[in-house]
């Protein structure tokens, strides 16, 4: 079996923070979304990954190299416009060959994986198996509708009347028939090539297609919102380990990671939380759920349940909470009065 890992897309909802850098790449828990997600697919015993990257595919290779670290092997497919995850797998042909793939969207966090729906997969060789989830409101997905045996009956995109509960999760098994659907359907209303339009060829077409309803926790990290739920969830899991130093004025609790190179002092620092390689820690309350980045300085700062990425400075500002700061940023006080320096798409919350 081989992957395919889409990692376009502009990441519009996460603006200012993608501006700058693939939403795929933003840390959670301290290690990019994207290396969840080729660690899952490593987990299944996949080790050829195509990659299809957009417009910003060079920091993605920059962040991810040939995959030799993670013991995979990676192959990028840039894909010049984002016409569809249908298209995407277009794009792939020449590297999937004839043989089984999982598509997998690269900004999703399942940290359960996929193993036992992978297994249910290679056992039974479907034409597809799609992962599913149960949803409270399945309008924002993909949809499936499945017959009492377990077979799939039907695939909609995004309807304004969902006919069953089960939203697609962004994980799918083929075997090599998809092939030969994506080639078929024509661009839907989006102007895309969609995946849900492939799968309902194949379904039509008298393929078996089967759902396997993952049960964990699933969130794309497509909002502040889940980015911050995706940490803390991962956060949950983290044993306590200190690789760099902590004065004896500070104290811990809960399991709290500090990597090798920070440093804490005069400090408390609430578990679960995760203080980056470098990162300077000095009078200030942090955690619970906060993952800071690397080469971060934090003076008098009170920080929770948040975000930082990579050489952010917090001088002097305590309450923060329910944060995701962009690299290299820079938040102090002011001389009483409120001074903003404000990019595009930026959200500021200003207590009255």
């Amino acid at each position: 079996m081989k992957a395919l890992v889409l990692s376009g897309g502009t990441g519009s909802r996460l603006r200012p923070i993608t501006y700058s850098m693939p939403k795929q790449l933003i840390p959670i828990a301290g290690k990019p979304v994207l290396r969840h997600v080729l660690e899952n697919i490593r987990e299944l015993g996949v080790m050829d990954i195509g990659i299809v990257t957009g417009a910003r595919d060079r920091h993605i290779t920059a962040a991810l190299g040939d995959g030799s670290d993670l013991g995979v092997r990676l192959t990028y497919l840039p894909q010049e416009q984002p016409l569809g995850l249908a298209h995407c797998v277009a794009l792939g042909r020449e590297f999937l060959g004839a043989e089984d793939f999982v598509l997998y969207l690269g900004d999703n966090v399942l940290p359960e994986g996929v193993g036992a729906l992978a297994a249910e997969f290679a056992a039974r060789r479907p034409a597809a198996q799609l992962v599913v989830q149960k949803v409270a409101d399945p309008r924002r997905f993909g949809v499936a509708e499945l017959d009492a045996g377990g077979a799939v009956v039907r695939v909609t995109e995004k309807p304004d009347r969902p006919r069953s509960d089960l939203a697609l999760v962004g994980v799918y098994f083929f075997t090599a028939a998809v092939h030969r659907a994506v080639a078929a359907i024509a661009p839907g209303p989006r102007g895309e090539l969609e995946i849900t339009d492939a799968v309902q060829w194949l379904i039509t077409a008298g393929a078996e297609v089967r759902a396997g309803e993952y049960g964990g926790f699933w969130r794309d990290t497509g909002r502040v919102e889940d980015v911050l739920a995706c940490n803390r969830r991962l956060l949950e899991g983290i044993r306590p380990a200190v690789a760099g130093t902590v004065d004896a004025a500070s104290r811990l609790t809960g399991p709290v990671v500090v990597e090798a190179g920070a440093r804490v002092t005069g400090s408390r620092i609430e578990g679960p939380a995760l203080i980056g390689a470098g990162t300077v820690v000095e009078d200030s309350r942090i955690g619970p759920y906060t993952s800071l980045g690397r080469d971060c300085v934090l003076r008098r700062a009170g920080l929770e349940d948040s975000v930082t990425l990579d050489g952010v400075t917090i001088d002097r500002v305590g309450g923060l909470y329910g944060s995701l700061i962009g690299r290299a940023a820079r938040i102090g006080p002011g001389d009483g009065r409120r001074r903003l320096v404000v990019g595009d798409d930026c959200r500021v919350e200003v207590a009255a």
